[in-house]
């Protein structure tokens, strides 16, 4: 498979996984709205729950990385140091200007899940894409 080709398909597997990653955020989201009133703990509730799903599929579909877990994991960990509290504080800014939550929530996912490709692509898995043996 062309270089090409294979940048493609890898951009398409993240979409998928990350749109699976989506479902279950949003869904843990609305299950835990229905109990709890502020924003930011069903937020990193569902967030927490959505990256564990996203990596671990990711990590061995779509970069095909026999990168060092825990290693791996920690560099998507100091990257969700940066995003999760700023992306909580501009949710909670957000829903105080009557903004509804699942706008916010959309929003925030779409952000995620751009720059969360670029993270794994230049950063985590660099040098270590087809790695894994099958």
């Amino acid at each position: 498979m062309n270089d090409n080709r294979k940048q493609l398909w890898q951009a398409v597997k993240f979409t998928l996984f990350s749109a699976s990653a989506g479902i279950i955020q949003i869904g843990a989201f609305a299950l835990l709205e229905i109990f709890i009133k502020d924003y930011w703990i069903p937020y990193l509730t569902s967030l927490v729950l959505s990256i564990l799903w996203n990596f671990t599929l990711n990590r061995r579909y779509t970069f095909k990385s026999a990168a060092n877990v825990p290693a791996a994991m920690a560099k998507v960990f100091g990257f969700y140091l940066v995003f999760t509290p700023l992306s909580t504080w501009l949710g909670n800014l957000a829903e105080s200007a009557g903004i509804n939550d699942f706008l916010i929530l959309i929003v925030t996912m779409l952000a995620n899940f751009a720059l969360e490709f670029l993270f794994c692509k230049f950063v985590v898995y660099r040098g270590k894409e087809d790695t894994l043996k099958k």
